[in-house]
């Protein structure tokens, strides 16, 4: 097998590929006494059609097998060949068979970045104390009890900050619904019923609160709303609204007592010892997930500060196109409108662009360590997601494997694994080191 590179800018390169007469024939033969074994042509019965007729008739077809046999196995052998380490294949293209049987045909490939690695064994980390304190216990439990708080009649009198209000209310600019100015915005902007708001100081809408202060039951006032000239939706950006609010009822929130009663409402059957034990539980599991994400971080951090070139271009742009979608959808999930992403469109594109370039030097670095000590994914591995990712969508593993299958998506799997086993490697060679104490004031 014959093979040339030709080495093209933004770490793109061309490989033309020849294959010898003697391979292709071998495998065009095989492939063309299958055909000849079942081939229906008029004239002979199946099986005894000469070599020659069989070769006319299903030239086209012989070539496409031939192809599909031959040319990703020996794009394979050529990469390995020249020593190349392909970061994406492009394209394979432009094949051509010779009169002797030969065959040709161009491989456009994008090639990883060359650097040395750093010395990634021991890297020095700081980590925060795992330890529960009786404080942070403490601090659950508050927060349980606000969570289950009750919301009661307040006596007759005029509302006043950290009350919770039930209101109507309705906007307009110019004498226009605030919905018909900007259609696009959040329907609170609007105005809504029945709607619960605690009032807080730069709670909600610019002093929305504390025109509200001093509000009896079932009085109806008009509150202003001056928007800031910077406000997101720019349809309201630096003009002024007027909200009719009429106000139904005044909440005072009631705290529940912290004792085996509140216990067993949230835990049937337990005390309060048995919620604090399960609170510290919980805690600590919580604790080991954000040292485990800190020692991830402050890796990764160093492996970047270490390490230096340049991402190729192609892949840098694609990775950005994905995570600009990324962004997107999960803006739109957060309830953003189109037309306010639209505005932001140069930062989404910028900040794409930065979490695309992270993940793939990150990528690289990673997949350079695995080489080097020799971290491989094996079928074991691959199974085992397989069977969590089928449960966590609930389908059976055969099925999310064809799905996988399908969509080419277990070699993307695959990719996975192999960093998260390279990361956990990396983790367990670290060297804590004790945290810095801030300087006391």
């Amino acid at each position: 097998m014959k093979v040339k590179v030709e080495t093209k800018p933004e770490s793109v390169s061309t490989l033309q590929i020849e294959l010898p007469p003697e391979e292709v024939s071998k495998e065009w033969d095989a492939i063309a006494t299958s055909f000849a074994r079942f081939a229906k042509i008029p004239g002979y019965r199946p099986g005894k059609a000469p070599r020659a007729v069989v070769d006319k008739r299903f030239r086209k077809e012989i070539q496409e097998e031939v192809t599909k046999k031959l040319v990703s196995k020996s794009y394979h052998e050529a990469i390995e060949q020249k020593k190349l380490r392909v970061a994406s294949l492009t394209n394979l293209e432009d094949v051509q068979f010779g009169e002797d049987k030969s065959m040709k045909f161009q491989a456009t490939v994008v090639t990883a970045p060359d650097f040395k690695l750093p010395d990634y064994k021991g890297i020095k980390v700081e980590l925060p104390d795992a330890k529960i304190t009786e404080q942070e216990i403490d601090a659950t439990l508050e927060r349980l009890r606000d969570q289950t708080a009750d919301f009661v009649d307040s006596p007759d009198r005029p509302a006043q900050m950290e009350d919770f209000v039930v209101i109507d209310f309705e906007g307009t600019v110019d004498g226009k619904p605030v919905g018909e100015v900007a259609p696009g915005s959040s329907k609170n902007l609007h105005g809504g019923k029945k709607f619960w708001l605690r009032l807080a100081p730069d709670n909600f809408l610019p002093k929305f609160c504390e025109q509200i202060v001093g509000q009896e039951k079932e009085e109806t006032r008009t509150v202003t709303v001056d928007f800031a000239a910077d406000f997101l939706v720019k349809e309201l950006a630096g003009k002024q609204a007027s909200y009719s609010v009429t106000l139904h009822e005044i909440k005072d929130k009631v705290l529940p007592e912290v004792d085996d009663e509140f216990a067993a409402k949230l835990l049937p059957g337990k005390t309060l010892a048995d919620l604090r034990h399960t609170i510290e539980h919980d805690l600590e599991h919580e604790k080991e997930h954000q040292v485990e994400h800190t020692k991830e971080e402050q890796v990764i951090k160093y492996l970047h500060e270490k390490t230096k070139f340049d991402v190729p271009p192609p892949l840098l742009r694609n990775e950005t196109k994905r995570a600009l979608t990324e962004l997107v959808q999960r803006n739109r999930a957060r309830g953003i409108p189109d037309e306010m992403l639209k505005d932001k469109e140069k930062e989404l594109i910028e900040t794409a662009g930065s979490v695309a370039y992270h993940r793939l030097k990150t990528n690289f670095i990673l997949e350079r360590i695995a080489e080097q000590e020799k971290i491989e994914v094996t079928r074991e591995d691959l199974d085992h997601r397989i069977r969590h990712e089928a449960q966590h969508y609930n389908i059976s593993s055969d099925k999310m494997r064809k799905e996988l299958e399908e969509h080419d998506g277990l070699n993307s799997l695959a990719e996975q694994i192999l960093l998260g086993k390279t990361l956990d490697f990396l983790k367990a060679n670290v060297s804590v080191q004790p945290v810095s104490e801030e300087p006391k004031k």
